[in-house]
């Protein structure tokens, strides 16, 4: 496998200011000594190529350009691709441009490399500073086809460029089957370790993250990891699964800096009788090594503080809704996090700072460790409510401060008790129902993966097959929603290559606890993601115009295409006049206009109708 780090930077003119000392080795005084080892650091000068040996493997640079060039272990002379040019193993990609010019693209140097004695891996980061406008933008294991099976006429693209049939396959397995680089992709907080393992030889390649408080928009924000090539990325910042909210934007003369990893490159080996497969276990240990060293201490940089330069910050979280218990709740598996300050939700499109995240225990306890000094706000959300909560006190996070907050208390968007609902607030349209893919377009590592079914080709051409006629129509008191409600309300194709939008329809009953009601029912929708898409909202009668209630244009998050399962996550609050409804059966519409796309629409998270506030009454 390779290694290759994209980095996409869109917007006013760039200025990256890059470490003057193309790499370094780090020696004793970071390490701790042992007397016993015969393993010494090596620093070769080659022809156009600089070459750093640890006794275990050896790393070569190009020289001055600074490219990976080759990484020599356990008896294999080059680790790294062999096909095209020496420049293309291993480097940073820039991609920018000048406002309203073309688009550039620049090769070059990953800015830092670190070697340890006693390491079989390497480690490799950058600090990028700016004066002017930037933005940034880049691009999951099993045995994979080949870069070649991708290109016509042995493969042949689908909706879009990066979704390829395999038709001609150089190894016949794989015929018939779909790849698609998103089909792997990962959300930040499970981007520990991926990689790559050569069962001929019984060697792993492997990229560690032992933090992601570098990254951007939280925990949940989806990258991308390993795909076809063999390609590892080690991304930072895109807009993937969120739109244009994450491109960079800065003020005039807006000064901004920030350190991107330390990252570990990290190589394994077992001898040939072993089951070369039990390489991805060795590197899920070696993963928990490294993030007890975190921070690391070999930087020697003053914009990578060690741990006695963090702060910790610690405290309780509990949520009450007395619709749902009289006592507070801990906040079993919520996560609590650190961003910049901002609004409720606004970790989710923040891109310039660090975040720190912890997820908190049984009874809401929580712990976040190794934070940057800086000032920030506390977020968090907690699965089985919805919305999220936000602390707008500005912490001022000092190195070697310990900061206890105590009890803090989460009251969920609540009006009334619940006359129904429709899922499970997680952030996530995984409970609702996914269909079974074409046959003709699978990826078979998601065949019978009931977790991952929804990363398949073209389900969003399903609901037209399931509905050729009518939309969606869901009765709250007999349906089910893991079996009766599509996880994603899309466009539907049309015979002349249109589309047209949907209507879903929720019926539901009314008692007789009607005739004492006044004032609004409240009607909470959240949404998983949108793409360039409406909600609208109508009571008792479709062709009402305007509707009760409108998004407008929401979303540019392209979960649908990139076989997702959320994007941005969005909270909606709509009053209903009780005198909108009437005893018996009742409907609400649920219109999805705009249609120019296949990939236009929306995913659900939850949906529930409120009785008024007036109502004494828990159902």
């Amino acid at each position: 496998g390779y290694q290759r780090h994209l980095l996409r930077q869109k917007g006013w003119m760039i200025a990256l200011i890059m470490f003057l000392s193309l790499f370094e080795i780090a020696i004793s005084q970071n390490q701790s000594y042992d007397p016993e080892t015969t393993q010494v650091l090596q620093l070769l000068y080659q022809d156009g190529h600089v070459v750093i040996d640890n006794g275990i493997f050896q790393l070569t640079l190009s020289n001055p350009e600074g490219f990976v060039t080759g990484v020599q272990y356990n008896g294999i002379e080059n680790v790294l691709a062999f096909t095209g040019h020496e420049n293309d193993r291993g480097y940073w990609d820039l991609v920018w441009n000048f406002p309203g010019k073309k688009t550039k693209k620049t090769k070059g140097t990953l800015d830092r490399f670190v070697v340890l004695r006693n390491s079989s891996g390497f480690y490799t980061y950058a600090v990028f500073e700016r004066f002017d406008y930037m933005a940034i933008s880049d691009e999951r294991q099993r045995y994979m086809p080949l870069p070649d099976d991708r290109i016509p006429p042995r493969g042949k693209p689908l909706a879009y460029p990066e979704a390829v049939q395999l038709l001609d396959p150089i190894e016949p397995e794989f015929k018939g089957e779909v790849d698609d680089k998103y089909e792997y992709s990962m959300e930040s907080k499970d981007i520990k370790v991926h990689g790559w393992i050569s069962t001929n030889d019984s060697v792993g390649f492997w990229q560690i993250t032992p933090s992601n408080e570098f990254r951007s928009a939280g925990p949940l924000k989806q990258f991308l990891g390993s795909h076809v090539g063999p390609t590892n990325l080690a991304i930072f910042h895109s807009t993937h699964y969120v739109g244009e909210d994450l491109i960079m934007k800065f003020e005039e003369g807006e000064a901004w800096k920030k350190v991107f990893g330390p990252i570990f490159i990290y190589l394994n080996s077992f001898p040939k009788e072993v089951d070369p497969l039990l390489l991805w276990h060795e590197a899920k240990n070696q993963t928990k090594i490294e993030e007890e060293k975190w921070p690391y201490n070999f930087t020697n940089s003053i914009d990578f503080p060690a741990s006695d330069q963090r702060g910790h910050v610690s405290g309780r979280l509990l949520v009450r809704d007395r619709y749902v218990r009289s006592e507070d709740i801990p906040a079993n598996g919520s996560y609590v996090g650190l961003a910049a300050p901002g609004d409720v939700g606004s970790w989710q499109r923040e891109y310039k700072g660090y975040q720190f995240w912890s997820k908190a225990d049984e009874e809401g306890y929580f712990c976040i460790n190794n934070v940057r000094s800086g000032r920030y706000n506390l977020y968090a959300f907690v699965p089985g409510f919805i919305g999220d909560y936000h602390n707008e006190t500005v912490f001022d996070i000092s190195p070697g401060s310990n900061t206890c907050l105590g009890e803090l208390v989460y009251e969920p968007p609540r009006d009334g008790p619940t006359l129904w609902e429709i899922g499970v607030p997680d952030r996530t349209a995984a409970e609702f129902y996914i269909p079974d893919p074409n046959p003709m377009f699978v990826n078979k590592l998601y065949v019978n993966s009931s977790d991952n079914k929804y990363r398949q080709y073209g389900l969003w051409e399903r609901y037209s097959e399931l509905y050729p006629d009518e939309d969606m129509v869901y009765d709250v008191d007999v349906d089910d929603y893991s079996k009766d409600w599509f996880y994603m309300q899309v466009t539907r194709k049309q015979a002349d290559g249109g589309y047209n939008g949907s209507t879903w329809e929720i019926k539901f009953q009314v008692d007789d606890i009607m005739e004492n009601l006044t004032g609004n029912f409240k009607l909470r929708i959240a949404l998983a993601t949108s793409n360039v898409a409406e909600l609208q909202v109508r009571v008792n009668d479709v062709s009402v115009d305007p509707p009760l209630f409108t998004t407008g244009q929401i979303g540019k998050d392209n979960t649908i295409a990139r076989h997702g399962i959320h994007g941005l996550y969005w909270l909606y609050s709509v009053d209903v006049p009780a005198s909108s409804l009437g005893l018996g059966c009742n409907s609400i519409c649920l219109t999805q206009p705009l249609a120019i796309s296949p990939f236009q629409g929306l995913m659900y998270d939850y949906i529930r109708l409120e009785y008024p506030d007036s109502v004494n009454h828990i159902t």
